[in-house]
């Protein structure tokens, strides 16, 4: 009988260390902690966990690598989260790794990662501070989202006033316009052959410049002879002589004038006699017509001696003379 108790009593302390060995693990297992290896600590700072409690995973680039140890607050501002890590991933996290809290998917648990940065650095130790980065949280993502929403109603309403204000511009009737689209495609046909013109004279210009650098035509053998420059200065320099000479005979001319004037003005001269005196005037009216007179008496004169038997002869002989010189003038002007 006491035997048997005392197997019931073995029995029972058995199976009561294996439960209490069964819970253990389990603690252990939900706590991420490693049974059969070793682990290691590092421990970052936050200003803000949003949300982080302690047993939360830890991801090294997006693997599971440990799980949140402790949480301490240091102050106000600073708060120590001190993470448990596999030793596996040990040799592949340096100093230089950042931490940052994030989400398990959309809307899962915290967690913290770990990711590595480029540049050379040294392997971590046990207990190093790891480099934190904050994150905007998924309330600030919204809020921002927010104000980017209002944002864009009010874009939305400033661009559907302004929309309407176009539409009802005359601007856009302008544009709206066919007739004005084709007196602007005429427009600009006139533009290209005006530009068309404006090249073609440009070219023609460089080919004259260039003419006249060559010395070819008269503005470039003007330009470029040096001996129709000496005629043109020799002439210049003749035509300046000649004004010259003519002010002077202009200023001799208004002199002698000036002379005459005077002499007519007191009296003097022959002049002052023709063009003042009524007695000398009328004589020479008279003398010109006593001369009137003589001289168609003498034509009288004249027209009776070749009526003349004595003379009539010498004058018809005149009169064949004149006519041979005449005929052979004539011939001579056919001839040739």
């Amino acid at each position: 009988m006491e035997n048997k108790k005392v197997n019931n009593i073995k029995l029972g302390a058995f199976v009561l260390s294996g439960l209490v060995l069964m819970i253990l693990c389990f603690f252990i297992i939900g706590k991420n902690n490693n049974i059969f290896g070793n682990d290691f600590k590092l421990k970052t700072r936050f200003s803000n966990l949003n949300g982080l409690t302690e047993g939360n995973n830890v991801l090294f680039s997006g693997l599971q690598a440990g799980t949140v140890k402790k949480i301490e607050l240091i102050n106000d501002s600073t708060i120590e989260v001190t993470m448990q890590l596999n030793s596996k991933v040990k040799s592949f996290i340096q100093k230089n790794a950042v931490a940052t809290v994030g989400t398990e998917g959309l809307m899962g648990n915290k967690v913290v990662n770990i990711s590595p940065v480029k540049g050379k650095s040294t392997k971590v130790d046990e207990g190093d501070l790891l480099q934190a980065k904050n994150m905007a949280n998924m309330d600030e993502i919204i809020e921002k989202l927010s104000q980017t929403n209002n944002n864009v109603a009010t874009i939305s309403e400033v661009l559907k006033g302004t929309v309407l204000r176009i539409d009802s511009s005359a601007i856009l009737k302008l544009l709206n316009d066919e007739s004005i689209g084709i007196n602007l495609k005429s427009s600009l046909r006139n533009i290209y052959k005006t530009t068309n013109n404006a090249q073609e004279m440009t070219i023609g210009l460089n080919h004259i410049i260039n003419d006249i650098r060559s010395g070819k035509g008269t503005a470039g053998l003007l330009l470029s002879d040096t001996t129709i420059a000496g005629t043109l200065k020799d002439a210049i320099a003749q035509v300046r002589a000649a004004g010259v000479n003519a002010n002077t005979m202009t200023r001799e001319v208004n002199a002698i004038v000036k002379g005459i004037n005077q002499d007519i003005a007191k009296g003097n001269g022959p002049l002052h006699i023709l063009l003042k005196d009524s007695t000398t005037a009328n004589n020479i009216s008279l003398t010109i017509e006593n001369l009137q007179k003589g001289t168609a008496g003498f034509n009288q004169n004249m027209d009776a001696l070749k009526h003349n038997f004595l003379f009539r002869g010498y004058f018809n002989g005149l009169e064949r003379q004149k006519k041979k010189e005449q005929a052979k003038a004539v011939e001579a002007v056919e001839n040739k």
